[in-house]
């Protein structure tokens, strides 16, 4: 995959890519490299121009301050050790998208604004990312009204042609992938971790070769699995979705419950929650603090889930403006 100018310069800036353990300088921050980026927009700077700045000129722009200016200096002084990476993870099937590249989900700029991720590393078939689609989510310990709901949703967006949005993994997740997959259908998984161990996984290789599925993560390709980016990519999978169905949700603990509650405030998407005898404490109080019952079981055909969820969305998203931040 060819990068552009800019989109070398936020790599560099905003990755661990080519970094040595020994290096000082860390990379920036998708908060911090916001700071920067609003400093080039107010000069009428591209990013590839602070290629060609001295020193002396990056710290000038960045009003004097040196300790960020040696950093950025730093991070950009490693084309060729960046450049090694990138081609060892192309080799392995993974690239990466910056917010300057057209390609770029739309949504994350439309929905979370200065939040949507600098990076987004991908395996598979990039074009899925924003389609058409319905967010599934969860527990992972599931009842078995939960497990036939899960696979029902996924069958019913693979023979529907939606795509199936989901985190990738045990449970819920690889549940409702699997069998949107097995329909003939379309999947994006969004990792909180390690994408070069999952696209090794067995069950998705096929999938990925086709390009029915892609899987993505803001996250190094090697990262450890950690809860802060557990909590941090929920919002990724809502927001490139038409809808989300929770599953399973633990009451005021866990991802499940942190996700939905902050889809339901900032209305990203319709939120629905799975309602039976036996649902979960925190699928009933979804329910009370906003969340659409889903039914199960489904009363319609599954071609008619797409047409229930519009029907029964009480709004549905139309905003067009675009971050215009790198």
């Amino acid at each position: 995959m060819i990068h552009s100018a800019d989109s070398q310069v936020i790599l560099s800036l905003c990755s661990h890519l080519g970094l040595s353990y020994q290096s000082e300088a860390t990379p920036l921050s998708t908060r911090e490299w916001n700071s920067v980026a609003r400093i080039l927009r107010a000069n009428a700077i591209q990013p590839e121009e602070l290629l060609h700045m001295a020193s002396s000129q990056i710290i000038e722009l960045l009003g004097n301050d040196e300790q960020l200016s040696d950093r950025i200096s730093t991070l950009l002084n490693r084309s060729g050790s960046l450049a090694i990476e990138l081609e060892r993870l192309e080799s392995l099937g993974i690239n990466v998208l910056t917010r300057a590249d057209e390609d770029y989900p739309p949504r994350y700029k439309q929905r979370l604004k200065e939040s949507a991720p600098a990076l987004l590393f991908f395996s598979g078939n990039r074009a899925l990312l924003g389609q058409p689609g319905v967010a599934i989510v969860g527990s992972r310990n599931l009842d078995d009204v939960g497990k036939q709901c899960a696979e029902f949703v996924g069958n019913a967006c693979g023979l529907s042609g939606l795509v199936l949005y989901s985190g990738g993994a045990r449970g819920v997740d690889s549940m409702s992938m699997i069998a949107s997959l097995q329909a003939r259908g379309n999947a994006v998984g969004i990792l909180a971790d390690n994408l070069e161990k999952a696209i090794r996984n067995p069950d998705y290789r096929n999938y990925l070769a086709r390009q029915e599925l892609c899987l993505a993560s803001p996250y190094s390709p090697a990262a450890p699995f950690n809860i802060g980016a557990a909590m941090g990519r929920n919002r990724l999978i809502y927001t490139l979705a038409d809808y989300a169905i929770v599953i399973a949700s633990d009451f005021e603990k866990g991802g499940t419950w942190a996700g939905a509650t902050e889809a339901l405030k900032t209305k990203w998407v319709p939120v629905f929650a799975l309602q039976h005898e036996h649902m979960s404490l925190g699928n009933t109080k979804l329910i009370e603090r906003g969340a659409i019952p889903f039914p199960y079981p489904f009363t319609g055909h599954y071609s008619e889930l797409q047409t229930w969820l519009h029907s029964h969305s009480p709004f549905l998203d139309e905003d067009t403006e675009q971050l215009s931040l790198f």
